[in-house]
């Protein structure tokens, strides 16, 4: 399981490490593929700061083991942008983006329980 976890959180990572890299720092080309976000670039680089953040919580507090909760708030955290950008996509009509979206939010839900909810049932006992 343990295994289970750590490889979904790392692809989980690059995955959302990647997508804020281009909402940050390249923007310009993000927005090549969808020239009607040009003007929503705040929004974007808000969504983008999050991603990064989220693949550095998804990786360090479970590597270190300070704050390892903090873990399973960032795939709490990434997986609120998720159900937000399926949201989205449905509303916009772009059909062919949810499955993504909702594959996302399932893996980031896996390490939700794995992690968080999962783990604690196993460590508290109830005499």
């Amino acid at each position: 399981m343990k295994i289970a976890l750590w490889i979904v959180q790392i692809l989980l990572a690059l995955a959302f490490g990647a997508s804020g890299y281009m909402k940050v720092f390249a923007f310009d080309q993000f927005v090549a593929s969808a020239p009607d976000l040009a003007n929503q670039q705040g929004l974007f680089t808000f969504i983008g700061i999050a991603e990064l953040a989220g693949a550095v919580g998804l990786i360090l507090p479970a590597l270190t083991g300070v704050l390892p909760v903090l873990t399973t708030w960032a795939a709490v955290g990434l997986g609120t942008i998720m159900v937000l950008g399926t949201g989205l996509h449905i509303m916009e009509g772009e059909w062919s983006h949810v499955p993504i979206t909702v594959i996302l939010l399932a893996l980031n839900a896996f390490v939700v329980w794995g992690r968080g909810f999962g783990s604690q049932r196993k460590s508290t006992s109830r005499a």
